[in-house]
This record gives C-alpha cells, sequence and structure tokens, in this order.
C-alpha cells in the first residue's frame, strides 16, 4: 500500500453518515444530539495572534499553507449566526490540533465537548500517529442552519470539498496528493450547544459526516 494510499485510509470520516433530507433553516425540536451537555472551555493559549483571530480570546490562527475557506452567508437569527462562526472555529480548531500536533490544544477544548470533542481528538490523533500534517485548501460552503425552540441548539450543515487539501508528511514534507474523486466531498453536520456561562460561546456536541456526498458535487 502506498503512503497516500494509507493516508487516504487513516484518515476517512470515522462517524456514522448522516442521511438526506431538507436541511433548510426552520425551527426543530427534535435535532438529534441537541441534548447534548457542555463542557466548560479552557484558558486560552498563550499567542500574538492579533484579535481577530482569537475568537473567544482562543488562538484559532492556522499556518499559512493550510487554508479553510468558509464560503456561507451569515444566517438572520443571531443564535444560528454565533453556531455557525463557532461551527467555522471548531473545524479551525481541529487543523490548529494537527499543526500543533496535540488534542489539547486550547481552541480544540473551547469549541467541543462530548462527541464534537471525541471526532476533533479522533482526527487529530490519526494524524500525528501517522505522522501527517496537512495542506492546501478546505472549502466550506452550502451551509444551512436549524435551531431548537429553545435557542440552545443549533444544527449547522454544510458541504467541505477536500479536492485541493492534503497530507504532508512531517519528516520528509512530502505532499500526499490524490486524484480528485467523489472522495473529496464530503456533508456535514454539526450539533452546536450554546455554553451555559459563555458569552455566545458555542461547542461542537455531536458530528455526523455523509462522505462522498452527492450533494455536495
Amino acid at each position: 500500500m502506498s503512503t497516500a494510499t494509507a493516508f487516504a485510509a487513516a484518515t476517512a470520516l470515522l462517524l456514522t453518515a448522516c442521511g438526506g433530507g431538507d436541511d433548510g433553516s426552520a425551527d426543530n425540536d427534535k435535532i438529534a444530539g441537541a441534548g447534548q451537555g457542555t463542557a466548560a472551555p479552557s484558558p486560552s493559549a498563550t499567542s500574538g495572534a492579533s484579535s481577530e483571530a482569537k475568537p473567544d480570546g482562543v488562538d484559532v490562527t492556522l499556518p499559512g499553507d493550510m487554508n479553510l475557506v468558509f464560503d456561507w452567508k451569515e444566517p438572520n437569527k443571531k443564535n444560528e449566526a454565533a453556531a455557525m462562526e463557532d461551527a467555522a472555529n471548531f473545524m479551525r480548531a481541529i487543523y490548529r490540533g494537527v499543526d500543533k500536533r496535540t488534542a489539547e490544544d486550547a481552541a480544540v477544548l473551547t469549541y467541543s465537548t462530548g462527541g464534537g470533542r471525541h471526532y476533533a481528538e479522533t482526527q487529530i490523533e490519526s494524524r500525528v500517529d501517522g505522522g501527517w500534517t496537512a495542506t492546501g485548501t478546505r472549502r466550506h460552503y452550502q451551509a444551512t442552519t436549524r435551531s431548537v425552540p429553545t435557542g440552545t441548539a443549533v444544527e449547522v450543515a454544510f458541504c467541505v470539498d477536500s479536492s485541493k487539501f492534503f497530507g504532508r508528511e512531517i519528516k520528509t514534507g512530502k505532499v500526499l496528493k490524490t486524484k480528485p474523486s467523489s472522495e473529496d466531498f464530503d456533508y456535514f453536520k454539526l450539533i452546536m450547544v450554546k455554553h451555559p456561562t459563555g458569552k455566545d460561546l458555542w461547542q461542537a456536541s455531536e458530528v455526523y459526516v455523509e462522505g462522498k456526498a452527492a450533494k455536495c458535487q
């Protein structure tokens, strides 16, 4: 098995894929996983990052060759807009953990809890164990939101295009490029829960992923 093939296999999405359906913005009190509790956010990491790169006082900056693009519009509802913003911070936190070689980075601990924390740890640790980091551009798009009437949980769903985002070997610097395929497209559903003591802080409590998502191609 080639190194690139091993990387692709090791980084395959590890959670149960979610089904399709209408994911437009609408109040819904039956969002799966919305009852998940929250964990206290950690103290922010020491960093020279600008205030714009430190939402909630936590550094979410990434190296220059690791570009996460969020090509989506902010929802009109305040809670949904805040949850969407922190859903993006959760995705940044995962790759910051990959870059820092630890699942204990302050960004990961701040923007995840429960199943979301487990997902982040799994993604980070698989790359650390394999001796890989990431490089290139990962695009997030076609985002939708829906919230429960209480305003304490929001489902943020979106597509991801990783066709220009690759693994890179830490020791050699070799970029593990693969041919474009349907495997580059995934559909995510994050259950974001409002932290009871953090002002406008939302944490990913569950992550559902549909691989080879036709709706994203």
